[in-house]
């Protein structure tokens, strides 16, 4: 599995670098410029990128638009994103264009390594990877907001929380303890009280429920 990097920090990018490769994975390039990460994916076509949120010159969004520019270019492309901190914009936006393969992982997360790893596999299988902390922070602000997801039962918040993190069914009912017929049936409920289609597709899911956190606070 070929990986590109974009990170500038120089001891956290070589870091990766050798946890990456110890695990089997090529690097194939490793950059601390957006206009070098998006040479690189031209140049070396990978199966995942891995970019840092803020990059030079502002260390504000570089990464983010960067990762947006790649997908742009090449559909399709798997992308795990790290930041430092939760950043409710650039975690929906991230999740916006339609075509899942997405991650969002705080920094901290590189450190437990076996979770880091498997987000990038669930991101590269076509799944998504949010951080539990993101999609914590997520569903705090919208219930304090006291809007619409004020609708959806404790148990309703609890699968929808596991399915932004990019769960499946079975996943979430073990995680729960509960059977997948009533996982279906709570999916059923979150999407008919957000109004949401739909979806048995687990990127979609998440695309989904982010589009309407996102909507809920451009509109709120």
């Amino acid at each position: 599995m070929r990986v590109v990097i974009v990170e500038d920090d120089a001891l956290l990018r070589r870091g990766l670098t050798l946890l990456l490769e110890s695990e089997g994975f090529e690097v194939a390039a490793s950059t601390t410029t957006a206009e070098e990460f998006l040479e690189a994916v031209d140049r070396e076509r990978p199966d995942i990128a891995v970019v840092d949120v803020r990059l030079p010159p502002t260390f504000r969004d570089e990464g983010l638009r960067a990762a947006v520019e790649a997908r742009r270019r090449h559909r399709g492309l798997p992308v795990l994103v790290l930041s430092a901190h939760v950043e409710h914009d650039y975690a929906t936006q991230l999740l916006s264009d339609g075509d899942g393969r997405v991650g969002y992982l705080l920094k901290e997360r590189v450190g437990k390594v076996e979770e880091f790893l498997d987000a990038i596999r669930r991101v590269v299988d076509g799944g998504a990877a949010i951080d539990p902390e993101v999609i914590s922070q997520l569903l705090a602000g919208q219930k304090s907001s006291g809007r619409v997801l004020g609708k959806l039962s404790a148990r309703e918040h609890e699968v929808l929380g596991l399915m932004a993190e990019g769960y499946g069914n079975g996943s979430i009912a073990a995680t729960l303890v509960i059977t997948e017929t009533a996982v279906s049936k709570h999916i059923r409920n979150i999407f008919a009280k957000l109004d949401l289609p739909q979806s048995e597709t687990g990127h979609r899911r998440v695309l989904a429920v982010l589009a309407y956190l996102q909507a809920s606070n451009r509109f709120g």
